[in-house]
């Protein structure tokens, strides 16, 4: 039986770097989720719910900005786990998440073969790639003391976008793994719209999508 994958991105310009990457390989379905873990959330579901349980992988695929100790402008980070990084509450003490506070968890893994083949499959193909936690945001940081407050709270974060726990969460109501592929286009802190390499980044997307097929399970 012919596998069968659900690839989400936020927007139109990261769905047709991820088709060109996949060059028609059957078995792939791209989707736009929307900006924002609501809508990711809430479009992923829909997609799922359609699709009557055909699906065997989620993937949300996109650009990102990246923590520059961990992961450079150009380079590819593969989710280990999505985290819900501004899901909590305030307190006296600072941030509590929402697993501390007892309301659930703020943390969902990704499928640790998948991606770590994917992670390692980029590497052989001299494409820099790193295997690690990627934050989802309402708010994308644009200060670097919020950005040194998020690695602070989340060590070894490597990446932050604004959907992946939300298509992730979709994925795990209907019982079904998860990957995140990031390509970075930015670093994580002060916001500078001049040094964004957006177009470098969907060219990275697109390269990493070519390695996808290859590194899933028959």
């Amino acid at each position: 039986m012919t596998r069968k994958i659900l690839i989400m991105t936020a927007v139109e310009a990261e769905k047709e770097a991820v088709l060109r990457g996949l060059s028609g390989e059957p078995g792939f379905e791209v989707a736009i989720a929307g900006v924002g873990p609501a809508a990711a959330a809430a479009s992923t579901a829909a997609a799922l719910a359609r699709a009557d349980g055909r699906y065997d992988l989620v993937v949300s695929a996109g650009i990102a900005g990246g923590f520059a100790d961990v992961a450079p402008i150009g380079s590819i980070v593969v989710a280990s786990e999505s985290i819900a990084a501004d899901l909590g509450a305030e307190t006296p003490e600072g941030f509590a998440s929402v697993d501390k506070l007892g309301f659930g968890t703020n943390r969902l893994p990704a499928d640790a073969e998948i991606a770590s083949r994917l992670a390692e499959a980029l590497r052989r193909a001299g494409m820099p790639a790193h295997c690690g936690p990627v934050l989802t945001l309402s708010t994308v940081t644009g200060s670097a003391a919020t950005a040194e407050a998020l690695a602070a709270r989340y060590p070894g974060a490597a990446a932050e976008a604004m959907e992946g726990f939300g298509v992730a969460e979709a994925a795990r109501l209907f019982g079904l793994p998860f990957l995140e592929v990031r390509a970075i286009s930015n670093a994580v802190g002060p916001r500078d719209r001049d040094a964004w390499k957006i177009g470098d980044a969907l060219a990275a997307l697109e390269a990493a999508n070519t390695y996808l097929a290859e590194v899933l399970p028959s």
